[in-house]
């Protein structure tokens, strides 16, 4: 059993700004420990409540092995991250910020494609005319797979993006792309459009807890208490 209820939020950012706010307006102050950019804080008003202030990844991490017994982290890198998801995790709240879709993306100029039926087809003849795989770029390796097997798409191989996912394509070290946008903007000044279908997932900041978190019973009604206030 942990000897304190540990709360991760967002370490910097808009997300952090926000977070820090929805726990203002319920009435519970965030007071970090040493300077402002310190990494640990305490909530007022709960003596056996530690704060930890960490990247949204590592949230996502950290709620999986329970080291965290509440969390605030985009649900995109929930599900990406935590392969038995729907078991381990509970998403108490849906937040309404932070909003970014989880998308199936391809050049414009790839007129005849405009679902994933057709970026199956596409990619039949890309490996006909090429003698390989279509390749996905994508920080999102496991959603991509899931999601290209639910809509019957065998014929590529995903490539990990390690910077810029949307300007793999005019990089030449991918043809399409599975990438977060909120606006698509960003995919409109590289010439990508989404797929009819390609919406893998409406990601947003959640309220998350483990189902499992190795918590006492007195613990459990006072993570349940802030959950309510929040």
């Amino acid at each position: 059993m942990s000897d304190k209820i540990i709360i991760a939020l967002p370490s910097k950012g808009r997300l952090m700004e926000q977070a820090s706010n929805l726990f203002d307006e319920a009435g519970m102050a965030i007071e970090r420990s040493g300077n402002a950019r310190g990494y640990f804080g305490r909530l007022s008003g709960y003596d056996n409540v530690e704060i930890r202030f960490l990247s949204a990844s590592e949230i996502a991490h950290n709620l999986n092995s329970a080291e965290v017994h509440l969390g605030i982290t985009g649900e995109d890198l929930l599900r990406e991250t935590i392969h038995n998801f729907d078991s381990s995790i509970n998403i108490e709240k849906r937040l309404g910020f932070g909003p970014a879709d989880v998308v199936v993306a391809v050049p414009d100029s790839w007129l005849d494609v405009a679902t994933m039926a057709d970026l199956e087809e596409a990619a039949q003849d890309f490996l006909r005319i090429h003698t390989r795989r279509l390749r996905v770029a994508t920080k999102y390796i496991n959603l991509t797979r899931q999601f290209f097997a639910t809509k019957g798409v065998t014929g590529y191989q995903t490539v990990e993006s390690s910077g810029a996912t949307e300007g793999a394509p005019a990089a030449g070290t991918a043809e399409i792309i599975v990438d977060i946008t909120s606006t698509g903007s960003t995919l409109s000044a590289n010439n990508l459009k989404i797929l009819d279908d390609g919406i893998i997932l409406k990601s947003e900041a959640v309220l998350a807890t483990p189902k499992s978190p190795g918590l006492t019973t007195e613990q459990l009604q006072v993570l349940r208490r802030i959950v309510d206030l929040l």
